[in-house]
């Protein structure tokens, strides 16, 4: 920290105590027959123990630390009480500091100076100074005063010591004013949390009245609706219009309904076209599949009659079919016979069962055993004989051929599609 020496020589703590020695010093009067100042006093003019009141009345700290750091006369860990000390020691004579500082006090307070100095008489002065300290206004007054060209050392003292009384009682108060100013942050505290609570039970109360409001006029617009078609029905117009839309209703209905059976009767058309469609598909099958049979069957007609056909001798023929002995199970009994010529004019030899009408089916088994295939129409057969049939040749391996048909035209088919091999061991139905 970089301070100005004491004029007296004195170091930093001898002027400490001689600031503060004796806190009530009389200022000299001045000798008799001396003359009035000319100009007004400059800072470093003033007596040394009017230093210290107008510095720590006139600058605020935050302004006389800015000072301390523009010129360097106090370091950034000095507290606010050494600073100001620097501060006073360096006013009591002209240099840079002094000089600065007396131009921001006459640029802070020219207001009041400029106030102060038409006053012409010491008295004035004197009555104004006691006027602005009645009121608080203490700073540009106390400035003004001591600078005064025409202040006498009687006023000064007066400013003095009316400023030295007045930090006793503000010193007093500021213990105070703390133990209030406790009690009304506490008291503000209260004051804001009831606050908090008062505003959110108004909000609550606006939200609850807001929502009073909306569902009033939605009410109020569903009220006006009903009394609007209150007023339709009163005046029957109304009836006139629901009579006009049932009618409108009634003949839309009726086109419907005509809509309607128009679409059924087509439906039940196009059901009836493809059931049609199936059965004319089917029969133009079956007849191809009889036609072929029967062409095949008329050219075994047409040639001549193996008479060995069915025998063991037929093993040694080169024109033998391979499927030799047939099982014909089911079927029409009167047609057996013209079944047994048919399959031998194919070379083949048929044994037939009932399947189960009057003979027993026990006997199946032997039979599918003793047979090269197994033909069976599914119209002419029970379903008990027909399952036997089917679980039986699967457990064999032997080949099975279902169809439909126990006519003499569908036996020859099954018998032609025989001779081809077109036939399951499982036992496939055929069409």
């Amino acid at each position: 920290m970089c301070l100005a020496s004491d004029p007296k020589g004195g170091d930093l703590q001898s002027l400490l105590r001689a600031e503060y020695a004796n806190a009530l010093v009389t200022i000299d009067l001045p000798r008799p027959g001396a003359q009035s100042a000319v100009r007004r006093a400059r800072l470093w003019d003033l007596d040394e123990k009017l230093h210290c009141p107008i510095i720590g009345t006139c600058i605020s700290i935050d302004e006389l630390q800015r000072f301390a750091r523009r010129f360097q006369f106090a370091g950034p860990s000095d507290d606010d009480f050494t600073v100001h000390v620097a501060a006073v020691n360096l006013a009591r004579s002209r240099n840079p500091v002094s000089e600065a500082l007396q131009r921001h006090l006459e640029r802070k307070f020219h207001l009041a100076v400029e106030r102060f100095g038409k006053l012409k008489s010491d008295a004035e002065l004197l009555r104004h100074w006691i006027e602005c300290c009645n009121r608080g206004e203490v700073a540009g007054p106390l400035w003004a005063v001591c600078t005064h060209r025409g202040v006498s050392a009687e006023t000064r003292q007066r400013a003095y010591t009316d400023i030295h009384m007045l930090s006793h009682q503000v010193g007093a108060g500021q213990a105070a004013d703390a133990r209030r100013l406790t009690h009304l942050a506490a008291e503000n505290a209260e004051l804001k949390r009831s606050h908090t609570r008062e505003v959110a039970v108004l909000r609550r109360q606006l939200a609850e009245a807001t929502a009073g409001l909306a569902e009033r006029d939605e009410a109020v617009e569903q009220a006006a609706l009903y009394q609007k078609r209150l007023q339709c029905f009163e005046s029957g117009q109304a009836y006139v219009e629901m009579g006009q839309r049932l009618l409108t209703l009634q003949a839309s209905h009726e086109a419907l309904l005509d809509s309607t059976r128009q679409v059924q009767e087509l439906e039940r058309q196009l059901k009836e076209s493809r059931e049609a469609s199936r059965r004319l598909l089917a029969e133009r099958d079956t007849a191809v599949a009889e036609r072929g049979a029967l062409e095949q069957l008329l050219n075994a007609l047409d040639s001549p009659v193996c008479n060995t056909a069915g025998s063991d001798d037929c093993a040694g023929c080169s024109a033998a079919l391979t499927t030799r002995c047939v099982l014909y199970v089911g079927g029409r009994a009167s047609l057996l016979a013209q079944y047994r010529q048919l399959a031998e004019r194919l070379g083949i030899t048929l044994i037939h069962h009932d399947g189960g009408q009057e003979e027993s089916l026990s006997r199946l088994p032997e039979l599918i055993r003793g047979a090269d295939a197994v033909v069976c129409p599914t119209d002419r057969i029970s379903h008990n004989a027909y399952y036997h049939v089917k679980a039986h040749c699967k457990r064999v391996g032997k080949p099975c051929l279902f169809y439909r048909g126990g006519g003499v035209s569908g036996f020859a088919v099954a018998m032609a599609r025989v001779s081809r091999g077109e036939f399951s061991v499982a036992g496939a139905e055929a069409g």
